[in-house]
């Protein structure tokens, strides 16, 4: 909207350049042949909506992004615009524990081996603490149940990210509940399952861990163990030499894409279909991708037509004739659409 109103254009036609910036840059780039590629959902709006992401591991940028939800047919579509014999590449799929992930990846991507990603089981033993710590504040009552009162994200984080306040507050925590600090350190101690280098001592650490819950009256956590001994061939496939991929580049890349959402949440219409999918490896990521070629678009319109353009800072008046009909401008627009056709 601001650049429309800085070169007195239609805010539809600004938009449009945009657009085809972007696919003229997805048609340049073509096709890609990942050998790892990261597979998450995301959430687009309230209500369950999912898209699916895809990323390269090896070159860190995302792939692919489309489906209609994040169901066994959304997933196929990836693997249907990648092509059989570029999925035939693939030797290493992260994601979570989703089952049909799994399913769809080793039908079409038989080479492939599945390894789930650690920050999603991570989170699941965080939502285990959680249901460890209702428990306690059900339980509890008058001054015991004071001091866990207000620290759900005290206890959730971890202990280097809390500031001193947290830190003192985190202790006065554990000191007081006996069942809370051994959940936490439980807890805390479950992250060193990915620095063996070898399955059979991972899987000795893992059946010492869960051992270790023997009398503990925390059924979250058994609950959480019995999940990681049914996916145990996903999470040990990562102490394997070749699997040894970074597993933190799907979520940076989740996180940027929620600053998207953010930036772009008056925009009502989406541009791309996405049951159709599109990839997004032109751009070294989707911030650069979408909203760093804004400023280009008007530089390249300011620096072919000078006289057409309204200086830089010095947006039009809004007693203006574009202010007051918007469709005057129509035809001009148009005009000057074409002739940006010839930018390039």
């Amino acid at each position: 909207k601001d650049i429309a109103e800085e070169f007195k254009l239609h805010w539809e036609t600004i938009k449009t350049l945009e657009m085809q910036y972007m696919r003229a840059q997805l048609a340049r780039a073509g096709t890609p042949g990942p050998k790892a590629i990261g597979i998450d959902e995301i959430s687009i709006r309230k209500g369950h909506t999912y898209r699916i992401v895809v990323s390269d591991l090896i070159r860190k940028r995302p792939i692919w992004f489309g489906g209609q939800d994040r169901k066994e047919a959304s997933m196929a579509l990836f693997y249907d615009w990648l092509g059989e014999k570029k999925s035939r590449g693939i030797r290493l799929a992260v994601m979570d524990m989703w089952k049909p992930f799994h399913t769809v990846t080793t039908a079409r991507a038989p080479r492939a081996a599945i390894l789930y990603d650690k920050f999603h089981i991570m989170r699941h033993l965080g939502d285990a603490l959680d249901e460890v710590r209702k428990s306690e504040y059900r339980r509890l009552s008058g001054r015991d149940r004071s001091y866990i009162k207000g620290q759900k994200y005290t206890l959730l984080s971890r202990r280097e990210n809390l500031t001193l306040k947290g830190r003192q507050a985190l202790k006065k925590v554990l000191t007081a509940n006996k069942r809370l600090n051994t959940a936490y350190l439980l807890r805390e101690s479950f992250g060193q399952l990915w620095d063996y280098e070898r399955e059979g001592w991972a899987r000795r650490f893992f059946e010492n861990w869960r051992a270790s819950l023997k009398w503990q009256r925390l059924k979250p956590y058994e609950k959480f163990a019995e999940m990681i001994d049914r996916h145990w061939d996903g999470i040990a496939a990562y102490c394997r030499p070749e699997n040894k991929v970074s597993l933190g580049f799907v979520e940076g890349l989740n996180n940027k894409i929620r600053v998207i959402q953010r930036r772009a949440y008056a925009l009502a219409r989406r541009r791309i279909p996405a049951a159709e999918g599109s990839h997004l490896h032109a751009a070294t990521t989707v911030t650069d991708a979408y909203f760093d070629h804004r400023l280009s678009t008007g530089e390249r319109l300011r620096a072919s037509h000078p006289g057409r353009c309204a200086p830089v800072g010095n947006p039009p008046p809004h007693d203006s004739p574009r202010s007051s009909d918007a469709h005057t401008f129509r035809a001009e627009d148009r005009k000057m659409l074409k002739i940006a056709h010839s930018i390039p």
